[in-house]
């Protein structure tokens, strides 16, 4: 199956250079004296504060093996996803710069996950009696939690790519979705499907799922519990997933596993991995286009649209047309989705080609569901969803799935027109300056109410669910991302890091800017960055690598500061920082033109 995929795959797979240079060459040097600006000051408080409150967490929450504190069941509310879930933006916290502890929290609660889950096992449950985990993988669940839990994980090869169960792990989940692994045929490489919305270690559901299997064994609820939809009893949990039975055949969201691949790939670029991404995600592209450019919640066992769904190509578990009625707290009805996450995979395929069209369907796709606006009483609305009836739910706001991650990847003023309200594209646009300092304090406002959480916090660990800390989980990355990195704040299913710069620490050997530089991104244009970099030390030089792209994917080509131009051609280069100096940067950039790689710039 792996050479008939790699012969696929070069259809749309283009040739783009490796990542090159190593350290060589004459470093940038940055002499000018520039007292602190408020921005770094906050920048590098931020990450002492993110810091000192994670291991506050890591210490309440989690004990000496890494198991977290709390009352194991598998569920889509509560399940394993939400344990490890509680770490999700941590390995991007230490990838910025942040104390090499928070590293070694996530990495031993990540181990601690795995044992602690392969250990538990359900009574009722079918596919879970054996253990929640099987060979270190959820056994089989749907790519919403799939992508919650497995973040952190997928994240991990931005400070730590070298290590080896990393990388075995890395390789051995992508083969679950490839067809290695004959107790995991998830993947049907006729037809180009993953089989089942349900799947995973085990293998694909191919029958309806039950209340059960989403839900998992009953338990005490009253006086003991205070569950996420506010449901007052196990029976009224049951009932809130008393519809989610069409599981069978491919859903989009399946394509969220293309950042296991893709994380392989990054290790040595074996080309099976790239191969097999760009062959599943061509699949889709082919289907939204066959579709009228809309992409299908359900493609059956047979490779035909809604194959699995009576027909409907919006059928189907978290589908176009899935809206159910919704229990406790949570009652009327609620329209639940997923298919737009497949988004995801579209990304990831351009980060792996530099192929941009491969988003045109997306484009598309925001036109054709806007195109069925109506306008009531003076108001014009747009649907965003689609059932029996055809199109409903419609809301004043125009369905833009896709559309931020677009603009981000062509930097286009026709995609911008599609974006929602977006405070950092305003202040990188030059019309909203005070969004840095803004951001920043936003960022320690979020750890203060969460630290005040969790130290309020009266349940113990047999009155605890795996999602219930979530809630106090205080590390705050989003500022830290966008003006450090220039990137895409990744939320929950970001599986992989899209951003304009990285750093990297040469002295200590280590992702992230060394101590007291701060790094603030002010404009991105379609083939250039401007970044002021700045040493906050008055007393101590420093070295950094800057890195063009989260994975080298980017080219630098020069860079100019105080109007001297110096020619770079390299996905990275150094800088030499003067005490208590700082400058403002342009860097003249091709994107996309370099595979992406997890190797450390020295490595390249």
């Amino acid at each position: 199956m792996r050479q008939f995929v790699c012969i696929l795959a070069f259809g749309i797979s283009g040739l783009i250079q490796t990542a090159s240079s190593g350290l060589g060459g004459h470093p940038v040097t940055i002499d000018q004296p520039m007292s602190p600006p408020n921005w770094a000051l906050l920048e590098r408080e931020l990450l002492r504060a993110n810091t000192t409150a994670c291991r506050e967490f890591f210490d309440r929450y989690f004990d000496e093996r890494g198991f977290l504190l709390c009352v194991e069941r598998w569920g889509a509310d509560d399940g394993p996803d939400d344990a490890i879930e509680n770490m999700i933006y941590w390995p991007i916290l230490h990838a910025v710069g942040a104390s090499d502890s928070i590293l070694e929290m996530y990495k031993k609660a990540w181990e601690g996950h795995l044992r602690q889950y392969t250990a538990a096992k359900t009574v009722e449950v079918p596919f879970a009696r054996d253990g929640m985990y099987y060979k270190e993988f959820p056994v089989m669940f749907d790519w919403l939690h799939h992508a919650e839990g497995l973040t952190v994980f997928c994240l991990q090869g931005l400070s730590d790519p070298y290590d080896h169960r990393f990388q075995k792990r890395a390789r051995r989940f992508s083969g679950f979705y490839m067809g290695d692994d004959p107790q995991a045929q998830n993947y049907d490489p006729k037809y180009k499907i993953i089989r089942s919305m349900f799947n995973g270690s085990r293998g694909p559901m191919l029958r309806k799922a039950t209340a059960l299997d989403w839900a998992g064994d009953p338990i005490e609820v009253e006086n003991r519990f205070v569950l996420g939809h506010g449901e007052q009893s196990y029976e009224e949990v049951l009932a809130h997933f008393r519809d989610y039975n069409d599981v069978a055949g491919d859903h989009p969201a399946n394509l969220l596993s293309t950042a296991l691949a893709l994380n392989a790939y990054m290790i040595d670029h074996e080309p099976i991995y790239k191969a097999w991404v760009l062959e599943y995600v061509e699949a889709w592209r082919d289907r939204m286009i066959e579709n009228g450019n809309v992409i299908p919640s359900n493609i059956g066992l047979d490779g035909k649209i809604g194959g699995a769904a009576d027909g409907k190509w919006y059928g189907g578990v978290y589908g176009w047309g899935f809206t159910v009625e919704g229990v406790g707290e949570s009652s009327g009805p609620s329209h639940r989705q997923t298919f737009d996450r497949g988004f995801q995979g579209f990304l990831n395929a351009v980060l792996l080609t530099g192929d941009r069209s491969l988003l045109d369907p997306w484009r598309k796709q925001m036109d054709t569901v806007n195109s069925n606006k109506r306008v009531v009483n003076g108001t014009t609305l747009y649907p965003h969803k689609y059932g029996d009836d055809g199109w409903y739910n419609f809301q004043p706001q125009p369905y833009s799935a896709g559309a931020t991650g677009i603009y981000y990847v062509s930097m286009q003023d026709e995609d911008f027109r599609r974006v929602a309200t977006n405070p950092w594209f305003d202040y990188l646009h030059g019309t909203n300056p005070q969004y840095p300092e803004h951001a920043l304090r936003s960022d320690f406002e979020h750890i203060r109410g969460r630290v005040a959480g969790m130290r309020s916090d009266t349940t113990t660990p047999d009155t605890r669910l795996s999602d219930d800390p979530l809630k106090y989980t205080p590390a705050a990355v989003r500022s830290l991302t966008e003006l450090m990195l220039g990137g895409m704040y990744p939320a929950r299913t970001g599986m992989v890091l899209h951003c304009r710069l990285r750093y990297f620490d040469p002295i200590r050997r280590r992702a992230g800017v060394p101590e007291h530089v701060a790094a603030l991104v002010e404009k991105m244009t379609s083939d250039e960055v401007v970044v002021t970099l700045v040493n906050t030390s008055p007393i101590d030089s420093c070295k950094i690598v800057v890195q063009a792209g989260g994975y080298a994917e980017h080219q630098f080509m020069s860079v100019e500061i105080g109007g001297r131009e110096q020619s770079i051609d390299a996905s990275h280069f150094s800088v030499e920082l003067a005490p208590g100096a700082g400058d403002r940067m342009k860097l003249k950039m091709q994107r996309y033109v370099n595979q992406p790689t997890l190797r450390f710039p020295w490595d390249q």
